[in-house]
């Protein structure tokens, strides 16, 4: 590793996962942790899935058009052929990717990397996504976020997907997904779907 300009020599590698709901900032944390380690000349790379297109193909976006420059992934495992000569590594929507993931993040850090994960903990129907309950077990650090609950103004719980489509993986924004309390969202169940007691 590049002798860092504290001096340091050495620099033990960690896991720090941002995670909650959508619109809760997850994105715009990373962007910001990112950017900071470039401010301290640290070398970085920022990975997303490349099934991710929503703003950009190439470009990590946040919700509030906050903008970096990444490497689009079909695959977990392809991060490690970019990431030999960087001291951080930022990876967006981690739950979009295979579990490989968890193997990759592990690998990185026991090399000095420090790794910032972001991604959504739950899907909208309240279950774990993907790699993150591991990626969760894993970390150094968790920090959860929150959006505010569009309905009543508390903290987000979950992000409601507001269409008729199954599937967990599902992109979107704000016509297909809202951010809603446990209060709102077993409203909202309870006035389209009629099964709230089968998830509470």
């Amino acid at each position: 590793m590049m002798e860092q300009i504290t001096g340091e020599t050495h620099r033990p590698g960690r896991i720090e996962v941002v995670c909650g709901s959508m619109f809760s900032g997850k994105t715009e944390e990373l962007i910001r942790r990112m950017k900071r380690a470039g401010f301290a000349r640290q070398r970085l790379l920022i990975f997303k899935p490349a099934i991710d297109t929503r703003y950009s193909s190439e470009d990590v976006v946040s919700h509030d058009r906050n903008v970096i420059k990444s490497i689009p992934v079909k695959s977990a495992k392809e991060i490690l052929d970019y990431a030999s000569e960087v001291d951080v590594v930022g990876i967006d929507e981690a739950q979009f990717f295979d579990h490989d993931i968890i193997e990759v993040c592990n690998s990185l850090a026991i090399h000095g990397v420090r790794v910032i994960i972001a991604g959504l903990d739950m899907d909208y129907q309240c279950k774990p996504f993907g790699p993150m309950p591991q990626l969760l077990a894993i970390a150094d650090d968790v920090q959860k976020v929150h959006a505010i609950c569009i309905r009543c103004g508390n903290h987000a719980y979950v992000s409601h997907r507001r269409v008729d489509v199954e599937g967990q993986v599902m992109l979107g924004e704000k016509t297909e997904y809202e951010p809603l309390c446990r209060e709102c969202y077993r409203k909202a169940l309870t006035r389209t779907q009629g099964y709230v007691s089968k998830l509470f």
